[in-house]
Formats: structure tokens, sequence, C-alpha cells
């Protein structure tokens, strides 16, 4: 009997099903953590600040730090997990994540707390394409492993918007609660993790000589001069030269890192990998998406605490709306999936989005929860049909040996664009505001990104729409 076909066996029989079910569901709870742990941070940045007494400036890095350590080092991550080991690199950058988070939640010194947070985001760029790819070469390729990645998902997107709300609560008993609440979680997962992940076989290219250590060093140089030049577009006061430099220096090491990996007789990224047409309409497609659902998110959550006074709690229950993904993504997106194919659910998220976001441009200063709530409501929608297939797009046809790497572009454009989607959506408000508009108008034109956004990935979308794929 063929390899492949044993190993389909092997994935009916109840034992295996139900190994699979339990490793799905550590692995879905690591990227809940993943999520919870960014939402959380957000709603309790007012209190960090009176109480550790920064700046303005400050604090910004807070969110930015970890930004810099995901974003900068997610390519290198995913990469790594193959040629290291999927497994050991979970179980390692989990560990880290537990450390670093406790470290925040005793931080004294607002330094502290950026180092920590760039920590986490670091180990969170080793951790979660490790984590996707133990999930796509848990699964063979096809409905299950579509099922799989859909309740990956949509488990995300609860960690985010239930975050929201649990940051509200932690944050009205101690803002420290806030990173003392992951660590808890990640050490429960880490003890579930050790005996139920199955240890894998040595990847061949494991060695020491042919890691391309001129690669890692070009990309994640790339990467980080490239995310801190993104960053920088939206902080007031930035300098557009120096932020030109910097995006300038990154782009001329992605093309130092292009050459040395067609020399390269072990690339870190094979040169083929992104000449699938497929692949880059989901990674661009990705960047699209997370660029316009932060950026709208950034201004709705301004809008409603800073020119409506709702508390952070208020706030988080407004937007809870949106996690309706997370009960649609298992149950309805895989029915769709099978009837009409990954493509064309995309591009009915993207259109769903493109919608929502419109709907919030006219946005009121004296608006009721129930104008808002259909943006809300829809915006869940759409990222039940677009989040999880992209997530399937970005990974089908790809090699077992290359998961972590598809695993690691894909969460590198979904990183990307969320930076970029806030960094515009600041620039255009502070340039709104700047030329005499209102906090209101600000926020209308800041609105226009997301939109804007959304419509350009519903082209993206659209190429790849016109056939069905079984």
């Amino acid at each position: 009997m063929p390899e492949n076909a044993r190993e389909s066996t092997a994935a009916e029989e109840p034992g295996a099903r139900g190994r699979s079910a339990a490793v799905l569901a550590v692995l879905c709870g690591a990227i809940f953590l993943e999520g919870i742990d960014v939402a959380m941070l957000n709603v309790a940045l007012p209190s960090i600040r009176a109480d550790l007494g920064m700046s303005t400036g400050a604090l910004s890095w807070v969110l930015s730090a970890y930004v810099l350590g995901y974003g900068g080092f997610m390519l290198l991550g995913g990469r790594t997990a193959d040629l290291l080991g999927r497994r050991r690199m979970f179980l390692l950058w989990l560990t880290v994540f537990v450390l670093f988070s406790g470290l925040g939640g005793l931080a004294t010194e607002g330094w502290v707390l950026i180092l920590a947070r760039f920590a986490t985001g670091l180990s969170a760029a080793f951790m979660t394409p490790a984590g996707l790819s133990i999930i796509t070469t848990a699964f063979p390729e096809g409905p299950r492993r579509n099922r799989a990645l859909l309740v990956y998902a949509g488990t995300a997107a609860a960690g985010f918007s239930l975050g929201l709300v649990a940051g509200g609560l932690l944050t009205a008993v101690g803002w420290r609660w806030v990173f003392f609440a992951p660590v808890l979680l990640a050490g429960a997962l880490l003890a579930a993790a050790v005996p139920l992940i199955p240890r894998e076989a040595a990847p061949e290219r494991a060695g020491g000589v042919r890691f391309d250590l001129p690669g890692a060093a070009t990309v994640t140089g790339a990467m980080l001069l490239l995310v801190y030049g993104v960053v920088r577009i939206g902080e007031p006061g930035a300098g557009p030269g120096t932020t030109a430099a910097v995006l300038a220096g990154g782009l001329a090491l992605l093309a130092a890192f292009a050459v040395v990996e067609r020399r390269s007789p072990a690339p870190l990224v094979r040169p083929g990998i992104l000449r699938s047409g497929p692949l880059l309409r989901a990674n661009l497609g990705a960047m699209l998406f997370a660029g316009s659902f932060f950026g709208f998110q950034f201004v709705a959550t301004l809008y409603l605490q800073d020119l409506r006074g709702w508390s952070p709690l208020q706030t988080g229950l407004a937007l809870l709306a949106i996690g309706v993904d997370s009960v649609l993504a298992p149950t309805l997106t895989p029915r769709l999936v099978e009837r009409f194919g990954h493509p064309r659910v995309i591009l009915g998220g993207f259109l769903l989005a493109a919608v929502s976001y419109g709907l919030f441009l006219p946005v009121g200063a004296d608006w009721t929860y129930p104008v808002m709530f259909p943006t809300m409501l829809l915006t869940g929608l759409a990222f039940a049909l677009a989040y999880g297939p992209l997530t399937i797009a970005a990974t089908e046809g790809v090699a077992e040996e290359e998961q972590g790497l598809a695993g690691g572009l894909l969460n590198t454009s979904f990183q990307f664009g969320a930076a970029l989607g806030l960094s515009v959506v600041t620039t255009v408000n502070l340039a709104a505001l700047g030329a005499g508009a209102s906090a209101l108008e600000g926020f209308r034109a800041a609105l226009v990104v997301p939109v804007a956004s959304a419509v350009l990935g519903v082209l993206v979308a659209a190429t790849g729409a016109g056939r069905r794929r079984a």
C-alpha cells in the first residue's frame, strides 16, 4: 500500500482522530492566546501610562515593539519550523512567551515593559507558523484540513473579540492581570502540548552547515526595517526623511536577500514558491484584509472612547458582535468552501467588508448602537468568509517540508498589512486634523482607508474566483 494511503487510513482510525482533535485544540488555544493577548493590552494602555508614568510616545512603543518582533522575525520563524522541527519550535517559543509575558506583568519601568513586549512578539513570530504547520501536516489536504483551518481561524477571531471585553474587566482589577492571565493560559497549553503533540523525525536539513545564515540575516534585517518604517509612518512628529531612509534600507536588504537565495545551495526561501499565482493572491489578500480590518477597528475604538466617552468595557462589548466569526467559521464557512470553492468565498468576504466599512463612513456624533450594529455584524461575517479561506489558499498545494514557510509568509502578510493599515489610518486622521477638520471629520477621512483597502481586496480576489477549485 502506498505511504500516503496508509497515512490516510490511519487518519480515519478513531484513536488517530481523537489525538488529532486534541492537538488541534491545543494549537487553537495558542492562536486564541495570541489574539486575546494583543486585544487585552490595547484596552489597558491608559492605565499602564498612568501607573508607570510613560509619555505618549513611549506608550506607543508598547504596541510597536510587539509588532516589530512579530513582523520582523515571522518569515524566519516559519522556515525555522521546517528546518529545526515544528514541535520543538512550538514548545520552545511558547515557553519564551510565558516568561516574557510574566516579565511584562512585573514591570515597574516603561523600558522593561517595552522589552518584554518585543520578546513576546518575537516568540509569537516563531510559535505561530510552527503551530499552523503542525495543523497542515497533521491533516491531509482536503475537507478535513479545511475544516481544521477554519476552526483555527474562528478561534483566532474569538481571541481578539473576547480579549477586548476581558481586557476591560481585568484592567478594572489591575492592568498587570492583562499580562498574568495569558501566563496562566500559556502554562496550561504548554503542559498539554508536551504529551499531545507527536514527536517528528529530525528534518533532513536541520544541520548547521545547510542552514542559510546569510539569507536569515538579510531577510530578518529587511523585515525589521520595513516594519519599523511602516510603524513610523503613523507616528506624530516622525521625520519623513528618516522614515524614507529606513524603508529604503529595508527594500535594499530585501533585494540582497533575493540575490542570496538565488545563489544559495539550501535557500531559506525557495525562490520558486513565490511564483505561485494562488499563493501570491492569498498573501496580498491577507495583507489588504488585515489592513482594512485593523484600520477600521482602530478608528472605531477612538470614535467610541474619545468622541463618545464610552468606557473600555462598553467599547469591547460594542465590538463583540464581530466575534460572530468564531461561530460561523467552523460551521457555515466549510459548507460554503465545499460548495463554491475558497476563491469565491474569499471574494464574498471582501465584498462584505467593503459594504460594512462603507456603511460606517457617514458616522455621526450621536449615532446609537443599533445604527452601528450592521457594520459590526457584517464585519464579523466578512471575517468568517475571508480569514480562514485565505489560510487555506496560502497553504494549499505547498509541499509538507515547506508548510512552515507558507505559514510564515501568510502571518507576515497579515502582520505587515495590519501595521500598514494602522499607520495609514493614523496619517490620514492627523492630516485631516492638521487641515482644520473636526475630530468627527478626521475619523470620517480615516475611514476611507479601510474602505479602499477592502475594495482593492475585491479586485485581487476576483482574479482568482473565476474557476472553482476542487
